[in-house]
């Protein structure tokens, strides 16, 4: 079975695009998952499905611009020895639940096989479990999850993979070290029994406004150090005033020069293994920020590779 089918325009960065995922050779790999696991028995399909693309869209015009001066970096943007690739959206055929995410989760796993680091943009926030099973046997990894709400039920409404449960369901899996909460404010799903259940598992919660008092040390002291971080970016983790196109806007949120940090942060403290976007809502969006701001941190993250430093000594 074909794991991944091509993007239905633009590619990434106007990047390659490969669906044989056995023959791939990149530093990074764009995969997008385009399904979730609903709390609306109607499918698994909304509007974040279409996020992927929209994405892949934004960045487009970025392609020609690699090895143009970064002002927010002070170099290039994305130096050319940086191998990008996109392989396309993972095939997902709706399916019995749990079970959809089977075939994200074999995509994902042989992006690893071959070496690349995954960038995974989904698609709602049931999804990151999905690319986190996909790491038995490269852990243990630390998951640095940018959001404003922890995500630690065991289950809404009977159903135990939908976008409220995704860091409880990523704490089960034996080769997650610790999850680390950044950016939590207001109300949402969780009540104390699941606070006191992520701190009891001895994962941290950082509020988003402890990062705005302290900055991002806040929540790179939490994280392991020498580690190997996967980062599950939540848009409503970020301000609505960078990242607009979310179902859960609430002010208070991480800024842009923050969210840079961190990922800088986490590249010098140890190494990303991956990178995945969820809750993006390309109709809720204005003027396209909220992809913008996706690409800008992908490229980030990228850019800010170990491998990349010590290839330039």
């Amino acid at each position: 079975m074909t794991l991944t089918r091509p993007p239905a325009t633009d590619s990434f960065l106007g990047s390659p695009v490969v669906t044989d995922l056995e023959a791939l050779d990149a530093d990074f790999a764009v995969i997008g998952v385009t399904y979730g696991v609903p709390y609306d028995p109607a499918g698994p399909v909304t509007t974040a499905a279409r996020a992927p693309q929209a994405v892949r869209e934004r960045s487009a015009r970025y392609g020609a611009f690699r090895e143009h001066h970064d002002f927010d970096s002070g170099g290039p943007m994305l130096p050319r020895q940086v191998r990008v690739v996109d392989v396309g959206d993972a095939e997902t055929p709706p399916g019995e639940r749990p079970h959809q995410g089977a075939v994200a989760t074999r995509a994902v796993a042989a992006l690893l096989a071959r070496g690349a680091v995954p960038v995974v943009l989904g698609g709602d926030d049931s999804t990151p479990p999905f690319a986190l099973a996909a790491y038995e046997g490269h852990g243990p990894v630390t998951v640095v999850q940018v959001d404003a709400h922890i995500d630690y039920r065991d289950e809404v409404r009977g159903e135990r993979w939908g976008y409220s449960s995704p860091m409880r369901r990523a704490a089960e899996m034996p080769w997650v070290e610790r999850v680390v909460h950044v950016g939590a404010r207001g109300v949402g799903s969780a009540r104390r029994e699941e606070l006191e259940a992520t701190l009891a598992r001895g994962n941290a919660v950082v509020t988003a406004r402890e990062v705005h008092e302290r900055g991002v040390a806040a929540a790179l002291e939490r994280v392991p150090a020498g580690g190997r971080y996967y980062v599950a970016i939540d848009v409503d983790g970020f301000d609505p005033a960078v990242m607009p196109g979310s179902l859960a806007l609430a002010p208070g949120g991480l800024t842009y020069w923050q969210g840079l940090d961190l990922l800088r942060g986490l590249q010098e403290r140890g190494r990303v293994v991956g990178i995945g976007f969820a809750e993006y809502y390309p109709d809720r969006d204005v003027n396209g920020l909220t992809a913008l701001g996706i690409v800008r941190l992908a490229v980030a993250a990228m850019a800010a590779s170990p491998s990349l430093r010590s290839a330039s000594v």
